[in-house]
């Protein structure tokens, strides 16, 4: 089977697991063959670590889950040197920590200080970490995703701009319309039921084999002959741009941008723009491909002013307002 017959197969697998949030399925999907970092937000209960899950479930892949906590140390999350002692000498020898994983799921994040945070930006940003003095390298698939929710404040720590910027995109998760959550609830009662059945009640099924590694390789190679044009290109550099000028394209904008993007968001906008014109079944990204993703991959990279903030402007509103003011040439 050809690599996006796969992939077709890991989102419909996925969405039998996680019902009414296809967007966040294609999003995850995308960060996936993109290369990149995810962080996830959404409020309590809406399936942000269930759906993480799920990739890592159908995905030939080693998953670890951190549990960010106040108390947590750096060396909880990178390893550290453990000192052995045997018959003939003695030595220090690395332990991984759960950060050696193809998926790092990183929940509640904003739980954690500063300086554990810290732990995770060598391992986004150079796929490696060092540990006294010795640089360890990750497996070609890395990548960590990030849970946080938006309404709780006591006992978190915000993340530092740096690293936020070093997630690909910033991924909202919202309530479930409600039909969907009528399946949701059905979903989750037959789990239930399945899970309390008695031994000799269980139908033992096998189950389909996880997609294999080489499929996202494959398919991240047939994403980088997609063909992106001067004017394409010239367009997503004129979005991040419009963000840094923000009096250029009215008023509004001026008000509510303090803090425009770097260019990580220009790369980050050519990669899932690339990735999401693949998972459409096209060979070239149009405008269409840039303007669906382009939320994901701003909302986490503006500051906004103090203004903007107290007339209650969320980072959405902005990039429809610069996505409106900007236009293709």
């Amino acid at each position: 089977m050809s690599a996006r017959t796969d992939i077709d197969t890991l989102i419909e697998r996925m969405g039998e697991a996680i019902i009414g949030q296809r967007d966040v399925i294609e999003r995850l999907v995308i960060g996936l063959l993109a290369n990149g970092n995810l962080l996830v937000e959404g409020l309590p209960g809406l399936a942000k670590t269930r759906a993480i899950k799920a990739l890592a479930k159908n995905l030939q892949c080693d998953f670890s889950r951190i549990q960010f906590t106040p108390d947590l140390l750096p060396s909880d999350v990178t390893g550290t040197e453990v000192y052995y002692h045997k018959e003939g000498g003695s030595e220090f020898k690395f332990e991984p920590g759960p950060i050696f994983a193809n998926i790092v799921l990183a929940d509640e994040i904003n739980r954690a200080p500063a300086k554990v945070q810290a732990a995770l930006l060598e391992a986004m940003e150079e796929r490696q970490v060092t540990v006294a003095g010795t640089t360890h390298p990750m497996e070609p698939l890395f990548m960590v995703m990030a849970t946080q929710n938006p309404v709780e404040q006591e006992g978190t720590y915000p993340l530092p701009e740096a690293q936020m910027d070093r997630f690909l995109m910033h991924v909202n998760i919202t309530y479930p319309p409600v039909e969907d959550e009528v399946l949701v609830i059905r979903l989750v009662r037959g789990e239930e039921a399945a899970a309390s059945a008695a031994p000799d009640d269980k139908v033992k099924s096998e189950k389909p084999a996880p997609i294999s590694q080489s499929t996202v390789f494959e398919a991240r190679r047939e994403i980088v002959a997609i063909h992106v044009s001067d004017a394409m290109e010239r367009y997503m550099a004129d979005l991040v741009n419009a963000t840094r000028i923000p009096e250029a394209f009215g008023d509004d904008l001026k008000r509510w941008i303090e803090i425009g993007a770097s260019p990580r968001a220009s790369l980050a906008l050519d990669k899932c723009a690339r990735t999401h014109a693949w998972l459409k079944g096209r060979d070239y990204v149009d405008p269409q491909d840039v303007r669906a993703i382009a939320p994901d991959v701003f909302r986490h990279r503006l500051g906004l002013t103090y203004e903007a903030q107290g007339e209650g402007v969320s980072p959405d509103q902005v990039v429809a307002e610069i996505l409106t003011q900007v236009a293709l040439t």
